[in-house]
């Protein structure tokens, strides 16, 4: 994605970092339809993570190995908005699966939210005003749907204004959250099976 030259050299010095961004192979961000009536200037891109790399010139995913999802959105309001604090701001989502034995869990919550201080942090990003919520979820299907019968979700919304407009440090940190909550190992580590949210924290 790159920003029309008609927009402000701020939002789109910031587009182009995110959309340069580099993540693991079993993380595949997409552009999407951003939303229209949050900031005069957005984008979004959508985010998918795998059980395992995808297979090599497949392009597609398979819904059946998909284990967690997100979006990321850029808005951009050159006069700035009071709960900004600055004229960029970064609003992620994240939900993942949870395994039956960690729905329960009154501390995942907390868990969660330290998935992402500490994944911006650990990217060197520079922020502030930083809020959101962790929601866990429980669905029961019915009738002629795909999908195991009764699914745990979690749920992460967050938002934060950064403090620089060369945002891939910022990339780097939702990516780091996804591989957290998909329970992705280390780069360059293989393990025998993939784990999801809730195996730790």
């Amino acid at each position: 994605m790159t920003a029309p030259t008609t927009h402000p050299e701020t939002f789109r010095r910031a587009v182009d970092s995110l959309s340069e961004l580099e993540t693991r192979a079993e993380i595949e961000l997409r552009t999407m339809r951003p939303p229209q009536r949050l900031a005069p200037y957005s984008a979004a891109w959508s985010a998918e993570v795998v059980a395992g790399p995808m297979p090599p010139g497949t392009g597609e995913i398979d819904d059946a190995d998909v284990v967690v999802t997100g979006r990321l959105v850029l808005l951009h309001d050159p006069e700035g908005q009071d709960a900004w604090d600055g004229t960029l701001r970064v609003v992620t989502f994240v939900r993942a699966e949870l395994d039956p034995e960690h729905a329960g869990d009154p501390m995942l919550p907390e868990v969660a939210w330290s998935w992402l201080t500490g994944a911006l942090e650990d990217s060197g990003a520079a922020w502030t005003a930083l809020g959101g919520t962790v929601t866990q979820t429980a669905s029961v299907r019915f009738g002629d749907i795909s999908g195991p019968t009764h699914a745990n979700d979690l749920e992460l919304r967050a938002s934060w204004t950064p403090t620089e407009e060369v945002l891939t440090a910022h990339g780097d940190a939702f990516a780091g959250v996804l591989a957290i909550a998909a329970g992705l190992p280390p780069e360059g580590v293989t393990t025998l099976g993939a784990r999801r949210a809730g195996r730790s924290g």
